[in-house]
């Protein structure tokens, strides 16, 4: 075959970013999912929805969720080895159905078509400023639906409290003189009318699917022993519009989690 030949070949197999994220077929050696309907094409920029992970990042128990020790280092070794010791349920998190459930699907065994996903971004902003325990509703889910249609299949439904402009401090928990926390979440009211949707996950930019001062962790009982997964102290989603973004959720994919630390991102 000639060399011109062979280049043209190459050129002809080869996948462009652009392309897979319009979710153009494409064959690779292992994990070949099909795209989610619904996904941002052309997208123009990139959104990091991830908080950085460290000793002082809040906690839902309070005690520090990552410690981390050099084990190695460049001018003894010639390069660098930390030592992590980890807390699943840390900074930028997934809840899997194995958090809540005796036998639900543990956070390896997450569907991947079902981790690149339609962002769907429900702002309660305005009721978090007089009421630190608001919680998304079934009439907030109505009204993103009337403004921007049904909920696309395998949506992440997240929801934007600005309170994640408080993870540098105590504030982000909240904690009052009881050690009962405050801060906004969804109701469960609002989760069982997504269950009725095609959603497969839905995510918060606080410390809990649940609000702060739940004393039943009713959502996590019921959204993901239903096999539903949760995203927990998501950032940045002030900067997504309300409709239109594709979210990806980088899981960890160690055997048996119940969750894990998750790199997560916007497409806009």
């Amino acid at each position: 075959m000639c060399d011109i030949c062979v280049i043209e070949s190459v050129k002809a197999r080869m996948l462009s970013r652009r392309d897979l994220f319009r979710g153009a077929a494409a064959s690779v050696a292992v994990g070949t999912v099909a795209a989610t309907p619904s996904l941002a094409q052309g997208a123009r920029r990139v959104v990091d929805l991830t908080h950085t992970l460290s000793p002082s990042f809040p906690t839902y128990g309070g005690d520090p969720g990552i410690a981390m020790d050099l084990v190695l280092n460049f001018a003894e070794n010639g390069y660098n080895l930390n030592q992590i010791s980890l807390a699943e349920h840390s900074g930028t998190h997934i809840d899997a159905p194995l958090h809540f459930s005796a036998d639900g699907t543990a956070v390896d065994e997450l569907a991947m078509g079902e981790l690149v996903a339609p962002l769907v971004c429900i702002d309660i902003r305005e009721k978090v400023e007089t009421d630190s325990d608001a919680m998304v509703t079934p009439d907030d889910v109505q009204a993103w639906i009337d403004a921007h249609g049904e909920i696309p299949e395998g949506a992440c439904v997240a929801m934007l409290s600005g309170w994640a402009a408080r993870a540098g401090g105590e504030g982000f928990r909240n904690a009052d003189a009881d050690g009962v926390m405050h801060f906004p979440g969804f109701h469960k009211e609002a989760t069982d009318m997504l269950l009725g949707t095609g959603a497969a996950s839905i995510g918060v930019d606080t410390l809990s699917l649940d609000p702060g001062n739940s004393a039943d962790f009713a959502v996590h009982y019921s959204w993901l022993p239903a096999g539903r997964f949760g995203i927990e102290c998501l950032a940045g989603l002030e900067e997504v519009p309300a409709a239109g973004a594709t979210i990806v959720i980088g899981a960890p994919k160690w055997a048996g989690g119940t969750g894990g630390p998750a790199r997560v991102f916007a497409l806009v």
